[in-house]
């Protein structure tokens, strides 16, 4: 497979040797960016969890989170990739742990992990698939879904925080304008506009949340009330019970989340100029399944690839395997100690999801990077924009839209990610390139009787 152009503009690169202080600091900006505690918060809903066993639940995908990416980016793909909660299976999950109870929602999360970790390493059948169908343009198609999809859920969070609403629109124009104003200073100038470049993503968030405390939109209660130390268990909501239907419908959710994490390697290979070979391709799919393994051994969802992070390092510069190392290892010191998690979870939604949006628009603009170099004829327009069109259709879907839909339909349908992503696989393979139709019209020619 071609492989897309690639552009590097990091201030510090993917093996560049920082030190301890400065990963710290520079991981510690991942995680305050991270909304990773809504994903679980939603299914503790859906499977009508106590107080307790909800912050619990939190507590274990931080865990969970942290350890897949320390997983993924020392080991699996070795680029700088942030694990979260994915979004894609919140509907299956929340479905079968109501009906089929707890220990058949764990039971269904172990063998589609244990799948992916086969399909990787050491049977290597993934990179086979990703080279035969995501040539450069439908990767840097799958880069500009996962942008524009993600922008009507950062502006929607904002409208729909508590509050007043215009309140949080101003809580969010100034901490994306402060992260705007970072990112040009560090453009400007060296010394200090390069170090606010760096820590940009951590000064738009105090900068948001010191205004947003003026205004009286923080509330730090909930950090009182956790506990300081809280140790992890194996199965903690029961041994796993293996339930064939479960396990079928977590092995498709799996695949799901599979086009759409292989979406934000893609944002990360164009951001940070490193290739997807074969090796790294497999190597990530394993450490996808082993993460997602870890996440059920204790009680978390499955994990995927953050492509908001993957943003946050063509804002910043900061691709180093160190910082985001650091940063899962911040991740897990705040699944044992749900007093810092609290924390973190009391920063205010509209700062966070302003620098979101900038965020967003890096995504888009690497996208837009990768398929600058290709042909722009019918066939491309057809393979960019229809999958484009097909992602904002479902993104805008009126609440309710999926009621009484097949649970697969509901499964796809629930992310603008995996439709655009599929939508731009499928047209792909099906609209013959010019190669193709010049061979095809040769055949036919030749097929053609002759006149005697």
């Amino acid at each position: 497979m071609e492989q897309p152009a690639k552009t590097n503009t990091l201030v510090v690169g993917v093996d560049d040797k920082i030190s301890m202080g400065k990963a710290f600091i520079l991981g510690l900006q991942h995680v305050l960016a991270m909304d990773l505690y809504i994903a679980p918060i939603i299914i503790a809903g859906l499977l009508s969890l106590s107080a307790a066993d909800t912050s619990f639940f939190i507590q274990m995908c931080f865990l969970g989170t942290g350890i897949a990416t320390l997983i993924q980016t020392g080991f699996g793909l070795r680029l700088p990739v942030v694990q979260g909660p994915s979004y894609v299976p919140i509907g299956a999950i929340g479905a079968i742990g109501s009906k089929l109870g707890l220990g058949a929602m764990t039971g269904s999360l172990i063998p589609g992990a244990l799948l992916m970790i086969l399909l990787g390493m050491p049977l290597k059948w993934f990179a086979k698939a990703v080279r035969r169908v995501i040539p450069p343009l439908v990767g840097g198609t799958v880069i500009l879904i996962v942008g524009i999809s993600l922008m009507p859920t950062g502006m929607n969070n904002i409208y729909r925080a508590p509050g007043d609403l215009w309140t949080n629109i101003l809580i969010a124009a100034v901490s994306a304008g402060v992260l705007i104003a970072c990112m040009l200073l560090g453009r400007q100038s060296r010394g200090l506009g390069t170090v606010s470049r760096l820590i940009s993503v951590i000064v738009a968030i105090v900068v948001g949340t010191v205004v947003a405390s003026f205004l009286g939109t923080v509330d730090f209660a909930p950090v009182a009330d956790a506990d300081w130390v809280s140790l992890p268990s194996f199965f903690p909501f029961g041994a796993p019970v293996f339930d064939l239907s479960a396990i079928l419908t977590m092995m498709f959710v799996y695949f799901i989340i599979l086009i759409e994490t292989t979406g934000t390697w893609f944002v990360i290979s164009s951001i940070t100029g490193k290739e997807l070979t074969d090796e790294r391709l497999n190597r990530a799919a394993a450490g996808e399944g082993l993460g997602c393994f870890v996440g059920a051994l204790f009680g978390g969802t499955p994990m995927t690839g953050y492509s908001s992070n993957a943003g946050l390092i063509a804002v910043t510069g900061v691709g180093s395997r160190m910082a985001i190392m650091a940063g899962g290892g911040i991740l897990i010191a705040l699944g044992l100690m749900p007093k810092l998690s609290a924390a973190i979870t009391c920063i205010p939604e509209p700062v966070i999801n302003g620098i979101f949006g900038v965020v967003c628009v890096a995504i888009v603009v690497n996208g837009l990077k990768v398929i600058q170099f290709v042909d722009l004829d019918e066939r491309a327009m057809m393979i960019i924009g229809v999958p484009i069109l097909l992602t904002m259709a479902v993104t805008v879907l009126p609440q309710g839209a999926l009621d009484g839909l097949p649970d697969f339909a509901v499964y796809v349908l629930s992310s603008g990610i995996t439709v655009g992503a599929l939508a731009a696989l499928i047209l792909n393979l099906l609209i013959p390139s010019g190669k193709q139709k010049a061979q095809q019209e040769s055949m036919l020619s030749s097929d053609a009787p002759t006149a005697s």
